[in-house]
C-alpha cells in the first residue's frame, strides 16, 4: 500500500446517496474524497430509476391518451419500441458517466475509480482496475454508501438460467417474445407495465396474496386488474420449485409448486434486495461482512463516531430519495460535529433523519399509478396508534372524470384520532403521483385537519380528492 492520502471525508460508494454526502461535505469546507468502483450515479442512473421511468413514460402517456376524446383513435398503434429504447439509452448517458464525475469536478470533490474497503479506523483502501493500490484517510467520517444488489431465490436450476434482474429488466436492448416475472414488488410491477407496453407478452407470478404488498392492498389490486386489461397474466398464490433453461440463451422453463410447466423466452427475477457489504472491509473495524449497516438517527453507525451509512445500504428506506435524505442530514452532522457546533437531534431536527420512520414517499410509475406516504392502515394500528381510514373513490372527483374517460381510482388518508393529523395517504389512479406532495408535507408538517380544511382546492382538478376526503372524514 501507498501512504495514506488524508481527507476530511471519505465516500465508500458514488450513487445519489454518495454524490449528496460528497455536496454537503464539500459545501462545509470540508475535503472530500469519494471511492466508485463501477458507474458514478450509481444504480438508480443507470438501473433502476431513471432508465425504468424512461421505458414507463411512454407506456404511460399512451395509456391515459386512448382515454381522452379526439385523441384516443391516433394513438392505437404499437410503441416504436426502438425510439423507446433510444430515450432510455439518452437518459443513461450511454452507460457513461462523464456528466457525474464533471460534476464532482466542479464542487472539489476527488474521485477514486476501483474497489474500496475498510482499512480500520478512518481509513479505506483503494484498488483501481489497473491495479494501482491507494489508502484513503479521513480526518473527521468514513461514509459507506455501497447500496444494494438483487437477490437470486435458491431455487433450483435459476441461478443457472441466466434470470434478468432489475438491471437486465432497465438496460435490455429488444423487448421479449415472452416475459416471465417471478415477485409482486414494484420491479415487477413497473417492469411487467413497460414490457407488456412495449409489446411482450407478460406473465407476473406472486408468492402472496397480491402486488405491492406494502402498500395498501387495494394499490396492488387495481394494478393487477389494469395489467390483466392490458393482456398481461397475473398469478397470486404461485411457489416456483425450479427452474430449467439450456444455458443462459434460449427458452426458459419455470415449474411451479404441483408441476405446472410455464415457458418463456426471459425470466426476471424480482423478490428483494441484500445489501453490498460482503467485501468492503467491515471485519476490519468489527462489524460482520454481508450484513445491513445499522445506525442511528443522524446515519451514524453506533460505537463508531467516525463511521455513517446511508441509502440502502442501513436499511432504513430502500429509495433513492430517501437515500439523498439520509445523505443531507449526515453531511450537515458530519459537518456540525467537525466544528464542534452542537447538533439539533430532536424530532425533525437539522441532525435526524425523522422522515425515514415517520413520513416516506413512495410512487409506482405503473397504470395506474400509485403513490403513499406515511403509515398504511395496518401500520398504523399495529404501531398502536388510535386511527380512521377514510376512503373515496377518486373517479367521482371532476378533475379526474376531465382528466381520463372511464378514470378508475382510490384514495385514502390515515388520521390520527388522538391528534388530528394525518399519519398516512396513498392515492392510485392515472396522475396520481403528483398528488403526493402534498401529502408528504401534511404528514411531515403534521398539519392539523382543521387547518387542512382551510387549504383550498383549484377547480377543476384532481386535487380536490383532498377536499372529498376532508368532507368524508368530518361527516
Amino acid at each position: 500500500m501507498t501512504d495514506a492520502v488524508e481527507y476530511d471525508v471519505v465516500v465508500l460508494g458514488g450513487g445519489p446517496a454518495g454524490e449528496n454526502v460528497a455536496d454537503r461535505t464539500r459545501a462545509a469546507g470540508l475535503s472530500t474524497a469519494l471511492v466508485e468502483s463501477e458507474l458514478v450515479g450509481g444504480e438508480c442512473s443507470y438501473w433502476a430509476c431513471v432508465p425504468s421511468k424512461a421505458l414507463l413514460r411512454p407506456v404511460l402517456a399512451r395509456a391515459d391518451a386512448r382515454r381522452v376524446p379526439g385523441l384516443a383513435g391516433a394513438v392505437e398503434g404499437p410503441l416504436d419500441t426502438a425510439a423507446v429504447l433510444a430515450h432510455r439509452d439518452y437518459w443513461t448517458g450511454n452507460w457513461k458517466d462523464d456528466g457525474q464525475i464533471d460534476w464532482l469536478d466542479s464542487i472539489g470533490a476527488d474521485v477514486y475509480r476501483g474497489h474500496g474497503r475498510l482499512y480500520g479506523v478512518r481509513k479505506v483502501a483503494v484498488t483501481s482496475p489497473e491495479g494501482e493500490h491507494h489508502v484513503l484517510s479521513a480526518r473527521h467520517a468514513v461514509v459507506v454508501a455501497t447500496g444494494t444488489r438483487a437477490v437470486i431465490p435458491d431455487v433450483p436450476g435459476m441461478a443457472g438460467a441466466g434470470p434478468w434482474t432489475s438491471r437486465e429488466a432497465t438496460s435490455a436492448q429488444a423487448a421479449p417474445g415472452r416475459l416471465l416475472i417471478v415477485g409482486g414488488s414494484v420491479v415487477a410491477a413497473e417492469m411487467a407495465t413497460a414490457w407488456q407496453g412495449l409489446g411482450s407478452q407478460v406473465t407476473v407470478l406472486v408468492r402472496g396474496s397480491g402486488l405491492l404488498p406494502r402498500m395498501e392492498p387495494f394499490a396492488g389490486e387495481l394494478v393487477a386488474d389494469a395489467l390483466r386489461e392490458a393482456g398481461a397474466v397475473v398469478r397470486t398464490g404461485v411457489a416456483v420449485e425450479a427452474v430449467v433453461r439450456d444455458g443462459s440463451t434460449g427458452p426458459v422453463t419455470v415449474v411451479l409448486e404441483g408441476g405446472e410447466l410455464l415457458e418463456g423466452d426471459e425470466l426476471l427475477v424480482a423478490t428483494g434486495r441484500a445489501p453490498r457489504t460482503e467485501d468492503i472491509g467491515l471485519d476490519t473495524v468489527g462489524l460482520s461482512a454481508g450484513q445491513w449497516i445499522g445506525v442511528d438517527d443522524s446515519c451514524r453507525v453506533p460505537g463508531h463516531d467516525w463511521l455513517y451509512a446511508v441509502g440502502d445500504v442501513n436499511h432504513r428506506a430502500l429509495l433513492t430519495h430517501q437515500g439523498k435524505y439520509q445523505a443531507r442530514i449526515a453531511g450537515a452532522a458530519i459537518a456540525a460535529r467537525a466544528a464542534g457546533d452542537p447538533l439539533d437531534t430532536g424530532p425533525w431536527g437539522a441532525h435526524v433523519a425523522t422522515a425515514d420512520t415517520r413520513a416516506v414517499p413512495q410512487v409506482v410509475f405503473t397504470d395506474p399509478e400509485a403513490a403513499a406516504v406515511g403509515l398504511g392502515l395496518a401500520e398504523a394500528e399495529r404501531a398502536g396508534h388510535r386511527v380512521r381510514a377514510v376512503d373515496y373513490d377518486l373517479s367521482k372527483v371532476s378533475g379526474a372524470g376531465l382528466y381520463a374517460d372511464g378514470y378508475r381510482g382510490r384514495a385514502r388518508m390515515v388520521v390520527d384520532l388522538d391528534r388530528g393529523i394525518l399519519l398516512g395517504a396513498t392515492f392510485v389512479g392515472p396522475g396520481a403521483a403528483e398528488l403526493l406532495h402534498a401529502a408528504t408535507i401534511a404528514v411531515a408538517g403534521e398539519v392539523p385537519l382543521e387547518r387542512l380544511w382551510h387549504a383550498v382546492p383549484a377547480f377543476p382538478t384532481i386535487s380536490e380528492i383532498w377536499l372529498r376526503l376532508l368532507e368524508t372524514y368530518r361527516g
